[in-house]
């Protein structure tokens, strides 16, 4: 059945709104929407890269909100947004028209820019857009190396405020998709962009989160720096086997991995999350995305270890001892107090040592001391007599040992189970 719509009557000398006047008013308030604050580990992470000055690849299946995330960026940070689609333009587009002049043999051709990238010099500042970048041919990925990394399109560089962010669908679900070669993808720092079931349904009933930039300490920068870097060179001083590793296979290849090119931009992206007090998830977030999932877990795990306590001190004041509290952290302290003790085993070094295995039962979880309390007893020499805190530890550590025997025949019992079906 057709839907009637009745027009209101216009005022005495008015002209009548036609009915394509009544459709825009109805799309106007469809699109009357508005913003609020709200976290978001992937936005935040894009924002930091934005301010980091590389450049971003956001990876999702269509539909996902991607150009949608852009628009948005672009408007939160004011930002003129100039949307390239790479796969309909020819390379020339990117690395210049040839203009033939008066007298080629003593000027030369010069190559002219196209005006998208006039306009973004014009204005001194934008956001560029390049869209559907897994859809653009080799040749067309070629042309583009020299504006991803050097900002430069023909004889024109792009200022310092322009900022240049991308997006890409899958091969397996892009429009004729290529896999990006490797020397293109180890220019970005890559993203994967899912939907967040939450901020759809605020966003389709009018509330969009924003996009903020990230509020670096100025007081920060000098230790934020000096972080990255001892990050950053620990790890390859002691992996140097990551400072250079091209994947074998075609699809890793378009995406991240290590490179010297890659850790220069993951050490930018660690001293500006530092700077800006951001998450470990977020930090996360950017590290893999720039030297991969491997080489970036590896990363974080040996920023965990950074800040660790000396065992050495923990064994000097076990009253005074702050022990992580994250408990895969509180594990890595504990079984190094434990190794320390058995390098050089001394009844007053075991007995803080269970004094530390003792405050820690009190602060977390018991079940991060089995093996470091089983370990340490078993160190005990025959003229050592059993403190007194073992007997609390005892308990704890029982009762642990059981809750995982129990839940491994649990875990045994449900794979019987289902085999059973």
């Amino acid at each position: 059945m057709p839907v009637s719509v009745t027009l209101p009557m216009p005022a005495p000398g008015a002209t009548a709104p036609t009915r394509l006047d009544v459709a825009r008013q109805l799309l106007d308030l469809l699109g009357d929407t508005r913003t609020e604050p709200r976290p978001d580990s992937r936005l935040e992470a894009l924002t930091l890269a934005v301010a980091a000055d590389l450049p971003v690849l956001l990876w999702g299946e269509p539909g996902i909100g991607k150009t949608a995330a852009l628009n948005h960026l672009a408007e939160a940070l004011d930002l003129p947004l100039t949307t390239v689609i790479a796969s309909v333009h020819e390379p020339s587009d990117f690395s210049g028209l040839p203009i033939v002049g008066d007298d080629p043999a003593q000027q030369g051709v010069p190559l002219a820019p196209p005006d998208w990238a006039v306009r973004l010099v014009r204005a001194g500042h934008g956001l560029l857009f390049l869209d559907e970048l897994s859809t653009a041919p080799p040749a067309v990925q070629a042309a583009l190396l020299r504006l991803v990394l050097e900002r430069r399109i023909g004889s024109l560089r792009l200022p310092p405020g322009v900022r240049i962010v991308a997006a890409a669908n899958p091969r397996s679900s892009a429009a004729d998709g290529w896999e990006l070669s490797p020397p293109l993808a180890n220019r970005f720092v890559h993203l994967p962009w899912v939907h967040d079931h939450e901020v759809v349904v605020r966003g389709l009933g009018g509330v969009w989160p924003v996009a903020t930039l990230p509020r670096l300490d100025p007081a920060q920068l000098p230790a934020a720096v000096r972080l990255a870097r001892r990050a950053v060179c620990g790890l390859l001083a002691a992996r140097p086997e990551l400072v250079h590793r091209l994947p074998t296979d075609e699809t890793r290849r378009g995406g991240a991995w290590p490179s010297p090119r890659s850790w220069d931009m993951t050490l930018r992206l660690i001293a500006f999350a530092t700077a800006a007090g951001s998450s470990r998830e977020v930090l996360s977030l950017l590290v893999r995305g720039t030297v991969g999932d491997g080489p970036g877990l590896e990363l974080m795990a040996s920023m965990d270890r950074m800040d660790l306590p000396d065992p050495e001190q923990l064994l000097a004041d076990p009253a005074g001892a702050v022990l992580p509290e994250r408990g895969d952290l509180r594990q890595v302290v504990l079984d190094g107090v434990v190794a320390a003790v058995r390098n050089r085993p001394e009844r007053a070094r075991w007995d803080a040592a269970w004094a530390l295995l003792v405050r820690a039962m009190a602060t977390g979880a018991p079940d991060v001391l089995v093996v470091p309390a089983t370990t340490l007893a078993s160190l005990r020499r025959e003229d050592w007599e059993v403190p007194e805190s073992i007997e609390h530890l005892a308990s704890a550590v029982a009762l642990s040992r059981r809750a995982d025997r129990a839940a491994d025949r649990a875990t045994a019992y449900d794979r019987a189970a289902a085999q059973g079906r």
